[in-house]
């Protein structure tokens, strides 16, 4: 008997499953979402909270129990297998939609930024040759070059690049910067920078960056003017705008005329803060961003995005150039010379998927001051956290956050100690004196330390927190991220007191 394209189980081995994709792609996939969607609710349900309990090795006991044989000798069926899977993963989840899933830059998706990427997903365009993606190579097109107009409003022909998230695009910026000035460029960046600036150089075979001290989180200018003043040959210098560790934005226009004067180039690494540009209220925080030749976005953060949404922008396309690359069966010069978009140029990576579908359907849905408007409500929910830990006897605020990311740390823990105040631009004890070429500096942990780490864990396999952790001062803070924009104040009350319990007993 011959399935129907709206079957979802398959009757024999023989059999045929529906696909996706043409005209009965909508009927095949129509039932199988009604499954999906059930499952999902289920599975959030039933762990009831950030994270299921137990630790790891409860969670993998219970996905190893629903999963039961990875290849079976015949299948289960569509609607069995995706109820099984997908339940055990909802419940498995730490799940950033719940208020007290805040540790790290992982944002609780936009509903109608799932839905397109569902569309991305049926279609299944390969963005590395025009004949493959035809719509979608010309829709990231005019959507990139919109996206870099934000960051580089004057740039003679501004363009991005759609990656995979910050990593790609820190790493695509400094192999631009080599190609441009040649294998000796040496990269400066802060102590604050993200870890895969080190790990890209290591990659590309440039030299080991040289930190500078950021004390207080931000890049030292009087130590960065001194590392320029010093070194010889073509420098790149790294600022961070939204550190991992603090959320903090380094002085940008400052260090864009530390690099103006000393002639180097600047990347900035706006992975976390880049769309402040979206906020009338908070856009101020990221002058001198036009000023970088390079700056890193990544939309999966202050975007809600589904993973993979990162961005790299420039002023001018042809700083791009350096990507070109032929490979004949893609894009033969014949092809590219009678008016076929050339894509190969346009990412290291062969396949990939068209994510500026759902990039582009949210910026449409929501617009700029729709997008605006979520970076402030989380901003501002920031500010009420910190309000709380200020006001609570048993807990230390690390600084006022500047983005949407709160440090504390609590008062009472054993063997605290009061450190010297944090003072922008003035070195602290903890941080290394001088530029180095080694990774940044760090502390051996001490018994409050060991609190915070434990309370942390605690609140991680009870189910009832995922909060992260950070070194700033020398010392370990708990860290809170808040990407959600449903949070509530008594979310944040309720997390605060899960807090103090968990540090206090």
């Amino acid at each position: 008997m011959t399935s129907s394209p709206r079957t979802t189980r398959c009757s024999s081995p023989s059999s045929t499953p529906p696909l996706a994709g043409g005209p009965q792609g909508a009927d095949a996939l129509r039932p199988l979402l009604g499954t999906v969607l059930d499952a999902l609710r289920d599975g959030a349900l039933a762990r009831g909270g950030p994270l299921p309990p137990g630790g790891p090795e409860t969670v993998t006991a219970q996905v190893r129990n629903a999963l039961a044989e990875v290849l079976p000798e015949t299948g289960t069926g569509a609607e069995e297998a995706l109820r099984t899977l997908v339940t055990a993963l909802a419940y498995g989840a730490a799940d950033p939609a719940h208020p007290h899933c805040a540790a790290h830059l992982h944002t609780p998706p936009l509903a109608v930024a799932v839905a397109a990427d569902l569309a991305a997903s049926a279609l299944n365009p390969s963005m590395d040759s025009w004949d493959q993606a035809p719509a979608a190579s010309a829709l990231e097109h005019l959507v990139t070059r919109e996206l870099a107009t934000l960051t580089h409003p004057t740039g003679p022909a501004p363009d991005a690049l759609v990656t995979t998230g910050g990593t790609e695009s820190n790493h695509l910026a400094l192999l631009l910067a080599r190609e441009h000035h040649g294998p000796t460029l040496q990269t400066v960046c802060g102590a604050n920078a993200h870890h895969s600036i080190r790990r890209a150089a290591w990659l590309l075979g440039l030299p080991e960056p040289v930190t500078v001290p950021a004390p207080g989180g931000r890049i030292d200018l009087t130590a960065l003017a001194a590392v320029l003043t010093d070194l010889r040959g073509p420098l790149l210098v790294v600022a961070t705008a939204g550190t991992t560790d603090t959320g903090a934005i380094d002085p940008l226009p400052e260090i864009a005329d530390l690099c103006d004067t000393h002639g180097a180039a600047l990347h900035i690494d706006a992975a976390y803060g880049g769309p402040l540009l979206f906020s009338d209220t908070h856009r101020t925080l990221l002058t001198g961003l036009d000023r970088a030749r390079t700056v890193t976005l990544d939309l999966h953060k202050l975007g809600w995005q589904p993973v993979a949404a990162g961005l790299l922008a420039v002023p001018d396309t042809r700083l791009l150039d350096a990507l070109a690359h032929t490979a004949p069966y893609l894009n033969p010069d014949d092809d590219t010379r009678a008016g076929l978009p050339d894509l190969l140029g346009r990412s290291p990576r062969t396949s990939r998927r068209p994510d500026i579908l759902k990039i582009a359907v949210t910026l449409r849905a929501l617009g700029r001051t729709g997008l605006g408007h979520l970076v402030d409500r989380v901003r501002t929910t920031a500010q009420q956290l910190a309000d709380l830990v200020e006001k609570s006897p048993h807990l230390d605020l690390y600084e006022r956050p500047t983005l949407t990311t709160v440090l504390f740390r609590p008062t009472d823990a054993p063997g605290a100690t009061t450190p010297p105040p944090v003072t922008p631009g003035v070195p602290h004890p903890a941080d290394p004196p001088t530029a180095t070429r080694s990774t940044p500096h760090t502390t051996a942990p001490t018994a409050d330390d060991a609190a915070v780490a434990t309370a942390r864990r605690e609140l991680l396999t009870q189910g009832l927190a995922v909060l992260g952790r950070a070194h700033a001062d020398g010392r370990l803070w708990f860290k809170v991220t808040l990407l959600n924009p449903h949070t509530t104040p008594t979310d944040l009350d309720t997390l605060i007191a899960l807090v103090e319990g968990s540090t206090t007993r």
